[in-house]
C-alpha cells in the first residue's frame, strides 16, 4: 500500500470512529493516547477472530499449523528430544518455532502472532491459561577444579555469589537465580551480557565463576571435563515449566497433547506435572 492511500485509510478510520488517532508532527507521526489505546484492543479483536478459524477448521488434534514460542533456555534441549516423537505421533502437524525471550513471547501470544508459548510459569497476563508441565530444578555449577566435593549437597552460602554469572536482563532464568540468591548482584553482572547458558558455560569451564543451570539443559551443557554439578540442599530451587495461551483459544485439546509428548520425551530427571492419563482427561474435556 502506498504512503498516500495509507493517510487516507486512517483518516477515514479517525472519521469512523471520531477521534484523532495519529499526532501529526513535523517529521514525524506517533499515535494518540486513544490510538494507543485502539491499537492495544484491536489487537485483541484480531487475535480472536484467528481463534474463531482455528475452532472451525482443527478437529482433529494436533492438525495442520501450530505456532510454538518457546524461551531460549528451554528450545535447545526440550525441542531436539520432543520433536521426532511430535512428528510420529501426530504427521498432519505443521509446527512453526519462535525462539525469543519471555516479554516478546507474551506480547505475541496476546497479539494472536503465536498460539501457545513453553516458559516459566506463571507469566503476566490475566487473559491466560496456563498447564504446568514439569519442576526443572536448578543445579550449581563451578570448575572441577574447585574443592568442594560432588557428592556434598549445597546452599546459597557455599559460594561466592559475587562469582555467579547470568544471561543478561531480559531472560526470566537470571530473574530467578537472583531470587534464590537473595541479591541483585548488579556490580558482577553489569558487564557480562551473556545471551546463551551456552557462553555462560563456557565461561565457569575456564574459571571465570559459577552459575544456576537447569537440570533440563545439564545434559547438554555440562559434558565438559572442566565442568562440575552440585545439587542444592532441599528445598531446592527450582523454576515450573509449562504452557500459556489465551483464554479465547479453542485448541486448548491440542496444547494438553503437545505437553503430554515433551513431558514423556524429557526423561525422568524431571519432576513431572502431566501424565500420560492426565493428559488424556484433560484433551477430551
Amino acid at each position: 500500500m502506498t504512503q498516500p492511500a495509507l493517510s487516507m485509510q486512517v483518516r477515514e478510520l479517525e472519521r469512523e470512529i471520531g477521534a484523532e488517532l495519529v499526532e501529526r508532527r513535523a517529521g514525524e507521526i506517533a499515535l494518540s493516547e486513544i490510538g494507543v489505546e485502539v491499537a492495544r484492543r484491536a489487537e485483541h479483536i484480531l487475535a480472536a477472530s484467528r481463534d474463531l478459524v482455528d475452532f472451525a477448521r482443527h478437529r482433529e488434534i494436533l492438525s495442520g499449523k501450530l505456532r510454538l514460542g518457546i524461551i531460549p533456555t528451554l528450545a535447545p534441549y526440550v525441542l531436539p528430544r520432543a520433536l521426532p516423537q511430535l512428528q510420529k505421533s501426530y504427521p498432519l502437524l505443521r509446527l512453526e518455532v519462535r525462539e525469543t525471550q519471555t516479554k516478546t513471547l507474551l506480547d505475541e501470544l496476546a497479539a494472536g502472532e503465536l498460539d501457545t508459548v513453553m516458559l516459566a510459569l506463571p507469566p503476566d497476563g490475566a487473559d491466560l491459561e496456563t498447564l504446568p508441565l514439569f519442576d526443572d530444578r536448578f543445579l550449581l555449577a563451578m570448575p572441577a577444579s574447585d574443592p568442594l566435593p560432588t557428592f556434598r549437597r549445597v546452599g546459597v552460602k557455599d559460594f561466592d555469589q559475587r562469582r555467579l554469572i547470568l544471561l543478561e536482563e531480559g531472560h526470566c532464568l537470571r530473574d530467578q537465580a537472583l531470587a534464590f540468591c537473595g541479591t541483585a548482584n548488579s556490580d558482577a553482572q553489569a558487564s557480562l551480557g551473556a545471551t546463551s547458558l551456552a557462553t555462560v558455560m563456557q565461561m565457569v569451564a575456564n574459571g571465570y565463576g559459577v552459575t544456576l543451570l537447569p537440570e533440563v539443559a545439564a545434559e547438554m551443557e555440562a559434558r565438559d571435563g572442566r565442568v562440575k554439578l552440585l545439587r542444592f540442599v532441599e528445598p531446592q530451587p527450582a523454576r515450573t515449566v509449562g504452557l500459556a495461551w489465551r483464554r479465547t483459544s479453542p485448541r486448548k485439546r491440542d496444547f494438553t497433547a503437545l505437553g503430554e509428548i515433551v513431558v514423556e520425551t524429557l526423561g525422568p530427571a524431571t519432576k513431572r506435572h502431566v501424565s500420560r492419563g492426565t493428559a488424556r482427561r484433560q484433551a477430551r474435556a
